[in-house]
């Protein structure tokens, strides 16, 4: 059995955080002024040796999707969701999630609860299991990409993400793996026959991935670079890897015959 801890941030009062427990682990976020307090949070909880099973986090367009979706009850003020979860030992993780309140209570939160039986961690779960199919519902086309960044940066790069789709004029909402820096920026098409908004979304995930590289990250943390990515690939990398890899592709394939047009082709 696990535990769920759950924290929202208010997005206008950034120290009005809100927490909500449950047998199995997880707590939300916050964003801007209102992230940087979870970025801490996460930080803290680590570096005090608490490992949670999961650690989820969910921008305030992710939100206001979500809860227009499932109706769980979130509260759409908030600046983002933070989850973590635990598994184990009913003590430990009792123990642990206590824990992770103080210290998230320290950085800032003012209210926590916990949900006391398997259901309740589950109605928890829900808002990031819905997160895409919430998403969806926005418009006609969904494409979902990935880009990590240091932990330290989340904070940072949500917030280059919201200025870059303001900038390209795009409908982007975030969620992802708030342990590891692992963010999905989803962006939202309404028509997937407008050439015009659909060279507008790649643009943006365009200085998305430049945005993840700049901030000492990389432009995949599990989706793989594929075709998508490949222009990103040699900034990431560096001239040196770029020719080793091309070179371990002519031992393999000499005659450049295989999945052509690809890296080393």
């Amino acid at each position: 059995m696990g535990d769920v801890l759950e924290e929202r941030v208010d997005e206008d009062h950034p120290g009005d955080v809100q927490f909500a427990r449950s047998d199995r682990g997880h707590l939300p976020v916050q964003d801007r002024g209102r992230l940087e307090i979870d970025v801490e949070d996460v930080a803290d909880i680590l570096s005090a040796g608490i490992v949670p099973a999961t650690l989820e986090f969910l921008d305030r367009r992710c939100i206001s999707a979500v809860e227009d979706f499932a109706h769980l009850g979130l509260r759409t003020d908030a600046g983002a969701l933070l989850l973590f979860g635990d598994d184990g030992p009913a003590d430990a993780v009792r123990r642990d999630l206590n824990r992770m309140a103080e210290l998230c209570h320290e950085a800032g939160a003012t209210e926590w609860t916990l949900a006391e039986d398997v259901a309740g961690a589950e109605a928890l779960l829900t808002a990031r299991r819905c997160s895409l199919p919430a998403l969806s519902r926005l418009g006609s086309l969904t494409i979902l990409e990935d880009a990590t960044v240091p932990r330290p940066r989340i904070a940072e790069m949500v917030d280059r993400i919201d200025a870059i789709a303001d900038r390209h004029t795009v409908t982007i909402a975030t969620f992802g793996h708030a342990g590891d820096g692992n963010l999905h920026p989803t962006c939202v098409v309404a028509d997937p026959n407008d050439d015009e908004s659909i060279e507008r979304a790649h643009a943006a995930f365009d200085d998305i991935f430049r945005t993840a590289i700049e901030l000492g990250g990389t432009i995949t943390g599990e989706h793989g670079v594929g075709a998508a990515k490949l222009p990103h690939l040699r900034a990431q990398l560096g001239d040196a890897q770029m020719e080793l890899l091309s070179r371990i592709k002519t031992a393999f394939d000499p005659a450049r015959i295989l999945n052509p047009g690809k890296l080393g082709s």
